[in-house]
C-alpha cells in the first residue's frame, strides 16, 4: 500500500450510523431552560448576599473595649511622713501618698476618708481632683487625733477609703497602705495620746 490520505473502506464495507435522537418536545426544552435560569438566579442571589454581608462586616468598626473600672486602674501607695502644714491644730501629723492611674480614662478622686471615729482627715489637693492616665499625683494627707478614746488601738491593717470616678463608674475603694503606714499611724497615735491608745 502506498499513497497519502485516509484509509478508505473497502468494497462491501458499510458504516453504521447511530439512530438519530427523536426531537425533544418543546415543553421539555422549556423546563430545562427554566431550571438552568433558576439555578443561575439562585447562584447570583447567593453571591450578592455574601458580598453584601462581607461589605457590611468590613464597614462596621470593631466595638471598642469598655474602659476599666476606676478601682482597677488606680494604685495608691504610702510614700513617707512630711512636714505638717501651718495652721493645723495640735495632734495633727501629715504624710504623702502617690495616686497613679495605670490605664483607661482620667480618674477623679471625689472623697478621701479614714474609718476611725477618733481621727479626722484633710487632704491637699482637696477632693475632687483629677489624675490623667499614665500619670501620678502626690497627695498630702493630714490626720488629726480628735478623741484618744475612740482612736484605734494598735492599728494592724489601717486603710484609706477613696471614692473614684471615671467614664465607666463611680466606686468606693479601701486601700491598704502597708506596714510602713501602719507604723506611721501607730507613731501618730503614740505622740498624740501617749499610753491612752494602748
Amino acid at each position: 500500500m502506498s499513497g497519502i490520505g485516509p484509509v478508505e473502506p473497502g468494497e462491501g464495507t458499510h458504516v453504521q450510523e447511530p439512530p438519530a435522537a427523536p426531537p425533544a418536545p418543546a415543553a421539555a426544552l422549556r423546563r430545562r431552560r427554566r431550571r438552568a435560569l433558576l439555578g443561575a438566579a439562585a447562584a447570583l442571589a447567593l453571591l450578592a448576599g455574601a458580598g453584601a454581608l462581607y461589605t457590611a462586616r468590613r464597614a462596621a468598626p470593631e466595638p471598642l473595649p469598655a474602659p476599666p473600672y476606676p478601682a482597677q486602674a488606680v494604685d495608691l501607695v504610702f510614700l513617707n511622713g512630711v512636714t505638717t502644714p501651718p495652721g493645723v491644730p495640735p495632734g495633727g501629723s501629715s504624710f504623702a501618698v502617690a495616686l497613679s492611674v495605670e490605664s483607661g480614662p482620667p480618674v477623679t478622686v471625689t472623697r478621701l476618708a479614714q474609718p476611725y471615729d477618733g481621727l479626722s482627715l484633710t487632704a491637699s489637693p482637696r477632693p475632687p481632683f483629677r489624675t490623667a492616665p499614665h500619670a501620678a499625683r502626690k497627695i498630702t494627707i493630714t490626720l488629726r487625733v480628735t478623741d484618744c478614746g475612740k482612736a484605734p488601738r494598735n492599728p494592724g491593717l489601717p486603710f484609706l477609703d477613696v471614692t473614684l470616678r471615671n467614664s465607666r463608674a463611680i466606686q468606693d475603694q479601701s486601700f491598704l497602705l502597708g506596714p510602713r503606714y501602719a507604723r506611721y499611724l501607730d507613731h501618730i497615735l503614740q505622740v498624740a495620746c501617749g499610753n491612752d491608745s494602748k
